[in-house]
């Protein structure tokens, strides 16, 4: 999967509420979605695989699929994450846009926000086969609480340890690490000569609020309090993000270069032997096209400090994940619950998932056994027992960067050998949540 942030629009998010809250969204006159006939539909999927094209091979056949069996043509764009957001924002304030869409997950409450999309009550969800298809833990990065879901789970990930095992046989290590402590008492052994233990990508500020977080709820912190409040320099939220940055300024078993990371470069530096670990989403095809075997990596959950994931300060992932939403303006509001139906049958879920790797967030479909493998059972698992999905709330795009780039900062500090300590790890977040009140 792959959700990029928009940083030029995560601002923009809040304001747009109560614009598009009175315009809605969907396919008004001469949107792209526009065609006033219940046999046409028009939907914007997210990029999950390789490039566009890629996409366009996967998902056009299944859209014939279901041509063929309900008359109605989907006319289907592929739109790269980067600019995924800006277009979404854009179609709910001027009321042109698909009729069936994707979206990153951690999303949904800002679109909620918009009044643009679609709620899912019961009577939609019973349209698509009832909510309860659904494993709940996906269903929870779905909108604020309380609230009908703007969104319906499509494709679910969570955080895994993958681990190149030639490396820890030459460093003398029989198993993975179960607890950070582990994992720095391994990383120091493997650390030398060139090679280092674990992978980061200081400059993916996405990549970073997911680590952050999920350190933040073995911390005991949740980054904002029960009203919604930022709450970033707590004792917890310092503590959590100071950890993450001194596996690099501490430890010393990040690379200082991998302050300057982005999208995807710690993976091509696992796949090509340069470090041993990485924590990553569903990764196993991104090694295979970097040239790695299948039987050279091994995959585990993410260290928490007991080596028991669960839930409270055991979480060790965010929950990852693509939604499907219908803009609530569409022309063809029938056509397009028939289309979310499909895209979440048990079969369609089946096809997808294995092909894109992820986990299917319908129950029935988590059966095949394409989910059942080592590398899937943990992802599997995680999504079920111990992953927690990231704060439900309209701001959740200018938190991503307002303290990913606090870390990213951080991040720079460390590489640079300026000292971090637990001061300027809090007067950074400090920065960073008087930008949230602005």
């Amino acid at each position: 999967m792959r959700i990029l942030r928009a940083a030029t629009v995560t601002a923009t998010v809040s304001a747009l509420a109560v614009v598009a809250a009175g315009c809605g969204g969907g396919t008004g006159p001469g949107g792209a979605g526009s065609n006033n006939s219940p046999k046409t539909l028009t939907y914007w999927a997210s990029n999950q695989g390789p490039n566009v094209e890629a996409d366009k091979k996967i998902l056009l056949p299944e859209l014939k699929k279901f041509e063929k069996r309900t008359g109605i043509k989907v006319k289907l764009e592929v739109v790269p994450w980067p600019d995924l957001l800006n277009r979404i924002l854009t179609a709910t304030t001027s009321g042109q846009g698909p009729d069936v869409l994707n979206i990153g997950n951690t999303w949904s409450a800002s679109l909620q926000a918009t009044g643009a999309l679609l709620p899912w009550d019961r009577k939609n969800f019973d349209a698509i086969g009832g909510r309860n298809r659904f494993v709940a833990p996906a269903l929870g990065a779905t909108g604020a609480p309380g609230k009908d879901p703007a969104a319906v789970p499509l494709y679910s990930l969570t955080y895994a340890l993958y681990y190149n095992k030639q490396m820890f046989k030459d460093a003398g290590i029989a198993e993975p690490p179960a607890t950070w402590d582990e994992l720095i008492t391994d990383g120091k052994k493997i650390s030398k000569g060139g090679k280092w233990a674990l992978g980061a990508e200081g400059g993916n500020l996405s990549n970073n609020i997911h680590q952050a977080f999920a350190l933040g709820k073995q911390h005991g912190a949740d980054f904002f309090d029960a009203s919604g409040k930022p709450d970033f320099t707590s004792a917890g939220a310092v503590a959590a993000v100071k950890q993450y940055i001194d596996f690099m300024a501490k430890d010393k078993i990040i690379a200082p270069g991998n302050a300057e990371y982005g999208q995807n470069q710690s993976l091509q530096d696992f796949a090509k032997g340069r470090t041993a670990m990485v924590l990553w989403q569903a990764a196993a095809s991104s090694f295979a096209a970097h040239g790695m075997k299948a039987d050279e990596w091994g995959v585990v959950p993410v260290p928490v400090p007991s080596g028991a994931p669960g839930t409270g300060k055991q979480t060790n992932s965010m929950i990852a994940g693509i939604n499907i939403a219908v803009f609530k303006n569409t022309d063809n509001l029938d056509g397009a619950r028939k289309f979310v139906r499909f895209m979440t049958s048990d079969a369609e879920q089946r096809l997808l998932n294995k092909t894109y790797g992820a986990i299917p967030p319908v129950k029935a479909a988590q059966q095949d056994a394409a989910f059942r493998r080592p590398d899937t059972t943990v992802l599997r698992e995680t999504l079920a027992r111990s992953a927690q999905p990231l704060p439900q709330i309209a701001d959740e795009s200018q938190f991503e960067t307002s303290v990913g780039t606090a870390i990213k900062d951080l991040f720079a500090d460390a590489a640079a050998g300026h000292p971090v300590t637990t001061a300027s790890v809090k007067a950074r977040l400090t920065k960073a949540e008087q930008q949230m009140a602005k």
